[in-house]
């Protein structure tokens, strides 16, 4: 296991974790003045500074991209599927102006959740049928593009809204079954804030085998939680043993950025250097 307590070197930063701080140009700001090496920025946060002025931003401070949040949201009715594909296709092609390292898929939920506008569902199966689907479609297009796509398994209380898939073993039977060979272009986000819980963690992380882990996002869970969405913990302030998980990740021989990604109401309000300063902390204190 690396050792992550002398330095920051491999630390990354998930920029949702100060996006009340600022725009993503101060955020960049921000990262070369801590000497951060990585981020991973929100499509949304591209969009309000334009994805020219973020890729200038990005090259003149020599950050990595250790992701690209998010493309997915797959499941809608008939009447949206070309928009939720074009979406997804611009995507990806974001992500490689940007040079991010992966494109995370945050699949989506039930058809007018994950698509605003879509025919109302309760049917969770025919939603993950079109997710597997999109999935299929999409990777074709990133192959095109050499951009790997990693499917980020969200924790249950997100399947209507935001993800209908919800474990690892769920994710890598897609993976599976969309890219058998294992080609390295379809894989795994695993991020503990939803996965940590899951009796099976360790067991499908040793499936994933390098070739499948490309990206590994760490934060807390505390007791009690406040809001299903953004009460996240700071690594150490809560439940989550994040050593023995980053251990595991490592044995795979993945050797990528560890990603900090907060929502929280309580780190969104403090001071964008305060934060960055404590996740650097933390990382070489705890996790």
């Amino acid at each position: 296991m690396r050792d992550l307590s002398k330095d920051h070197r491999w630390f990354s930063l998930n920029t949702a974790t100060v996006r009340r701080q600022g725009s993503l140009i101060e955020i960049v700001d921000a990262c070369a003045r801590h000497g951060v090496r990585a981020i991973d920025p929100w499509r949304d946060q591209v969009a309000a500074v334009g994805l020219k002025a973020a890729v200038k931003a990005v090259r003149d401070a020599g950050l990595e991209l250790s992701g690209y949040c998010r493309g997915g949201m797959f499941p809608c009715d008939a009447g949206h599927r070309t928009d939720a594909r074009d979406d997804n296709r611009r995507a990806v092609d974001e992500a490689v102006a940007l040079g991010a390292s992966c494109l995370i898929l945050v699949v989506g939920g039930l058809p007018q959740y994950s698509r605003p506008g879509s025919a109302a569902s309760k049917d969770l199966s025919a939603a993950q049928e079109q997710v597997a689907d999109a999935i299929a479609e999409l990777l074709d297009y990133a192959r095109g593009a050499r951009m790997p796509l990693a499917i980020e398994p969200l924790h249950p209380m997100y399947a209507a809204d935001r993800a209908c898939v919800n474990t690892m073993r769920h994710a890598l039977d897609l993976c599976d079954r969309i890219d058998p060979a294992r080609s390295g272009m379809l894989g795994i986000a695993l991020d503990l804030y939803h996965t940590w819980w899951d009796h099976e963690l360790y067991r499908q992380i040793g499936r994933c085998g390098r070739e499948r882990m490309l990206a590994f996002h760490v934060c807390d869970w505390l007791v009690p939680t406040t809001d299903m969405l953004n009460d996240r913990g700071m690594m150490g302030d809560g439940v989550v043993d994040i050593p023995r998980a980053r251990a595991a990740v490592e044995e795979l021989g993945y050797s990528g950025y560890v990603e900090v990604e907060l929502f929280s109401q309580r780190w969104w309000s403090l001071p964008m250097d305060e934060v960055i300063s404590t996740c650097i902390e933390r990382v070489k204190t705890v996790v």
